[in-house]
């Protein structure tokens, strides 16, 4: 993973007063802390953060951060956003080590065409959207990878089919569903709704098969009863 810069300045003073004068001159409050180093208050550039962390790595970014003539390697564990704007307000960075195993999430993509689903006018249902892996910082993947081309209506794709990168490890169940390939709602219905007509279709036909027995029961006791007579 490759690493990106990223400026930072030390902050002397805080508080919410302080806070908003920052994010007034285009800057987003921090704090870096992690590995016994006193948690510091900093500020960053607004537009510089968003450059970072937009790349494909994403929150997962791996940032060296010069904090005047200090630099750190970390990443940002938290971002506060607006709760109507959805801008950041706020920024945790922790410090990390190139050595260090770090737990993050990474997002699920799907590669491929389900051809065989499709034609069976199946769909694909994704139960899982996000996995906690298990890295050292250069080794964190930007997404993990699933192949849909082989599924089929009926399949389950699950943790234990994942093909994770070398170097990362994922803590769960390696049963948990993923993906599953399922029959669609209206496909579903329109075979109900054949099934029941083939099902009304039947008694249909046997109720009129034993209309007509009986009919003729009735009509061949009728004309015992007429030669009876007769004699």
């Amino acid at each position: 993973m490759a690493e990106v810069q990223l400026a930072a300045e030390a902050r002397h003073t805080t508080g919410s007063g302080e806070s908003r004068r920052l994010r007034a001159a285009g800057k987003i409050p921090a704090v870096l802390y992690g590995h016994g180093i006193t948690p510091q208050a900093l500020s960053v550039d607004a537009r510089a953060l968003r450059g970072a962390l937009n790349q494909e790595a994403g929150l997962n970014a791996l940032l060296t951060l010069q904090v005047d003539s200090a630099r750190h390697l970390a990443m940002a564990r938290q971002l506060q956003r607006h709760p109507l704007r959805h801008s950041v307000v706020h920024v945790d960075f922790v410090v990390v080590r190139r050595d260090e195993v770090v737990s993050v999430d990474v997002p699920i993509r799907l590669v491929g065409e389900a051809s065989a689903v499709e034609r069976s006018d199946g769909m694909l249902e994704q139960q899982v959207f996000n996995l906690t892996v298990h890295a050292i910082p250069a080794n964190i993947p930007n997404h993990i990878e699933i192949d849909v081309s082989d599924l089929k209506v009926g399949d389950t794709f699950r943790v234990g089919d994942l093909q994770l990168p070398t170097g990362v490890t994922l803590d769960l169940d390696p049963e948990e569903p993923i993906l599953i390939a399922t029959a669609s709602t209206i496909a579903a219905e329109v075979a109900a709704e054949e099934e029941a007509a083939a099902e009304a279709e039947a008694e249909a036909a046997e109720g009129a098969a034993a209309g007509e027995g009986a009919a003729g029961a009735e009509a061949a006791g009728g004309g015992g009863e007429a030669g009876s007579s007769e004699g």
